[in-house]
């Protein structure tokens, strides 16, 4: 896919219509400097976006991903299901944003938590606690690493058994050791 060639295309239809950058990013919702990058090549727009312009522009889509205009009208069933598609990537992209909004919240009460603690008198049960409330927060910490990374969906992908349990061992013993370090420390 040769992107520079996609962006000139672009440039070519938008121009066609008349448009400048700034009245495409803002039919579009994006901003100026986004359409800037489509037209030079230096990035595409999503999925979705590749859609709604080849309906907007009334080209295939497949002429947008050729950088060139071959046929007339792009086929309403192929709309359809690439527009089905970018819901379904849109969908797993919100999925992990949640999730990894959830795990950080809990992590940040639990170390705001822990330094609340900072202040009560010293104590074993005060010491325990915050060592738990340090891990699980350490815990959603590099939960959340595995998770941006794909490491986890990686693991979750091939079943790997063996793999989670060492993903969970480790954040066990993270937790272990803060909570350990509190009593003993």
């Amino acid at each position: 896919m040769d992107q520079v060639k996609i962006g000139s295309f672009l440039k070519e239809l938008r121009k066609g219509k008349g448009l400048t950058q700034e009245q495409l990013a803002d039919k579009f919702g994006v901003a100026g400097r986004t359409v800037s990058r489509w037209e030079t090549g230096s990035n595409l727009p999503d999925l979705a976006i590749i859609v709604e312009l080849a309906d907007f522009y009334d080209v295939d889509i497949r002429d947008i991903f050729d950088g060139e205009r071959k046929s007339e009208i792009m086929n309403t069933e192929m709309k359809d299901t690439l527009l089905q598609a970018a819901d379904y990537a849109d969908e797993g992209k919100n999925r992990l944003l949640k999730n990894v909004r959830n795990i950080t919240i809990v992590g940040t009460v639990c170390l705001i938590a822990a330094l609340m603690m900072e202040d009560l008198p010293s104590s074993h049960f005060v010491e325990s606690g915050r060592g738990v409330l340090c891990g699980v927060g350490l815990g959603a910490l590099i939960t959340n690493i595995l998770y941006t990374t794909g490491i986890l969906a990686k693991v979750k992908e091939k079943k790997n058994d063996k793999a989670f349990a060492i993903l969970f061992i480790a954040f066990f013993i993270v937790s272990a050791i803060f909570f350990f370090r509190a009593i003993f420390g």
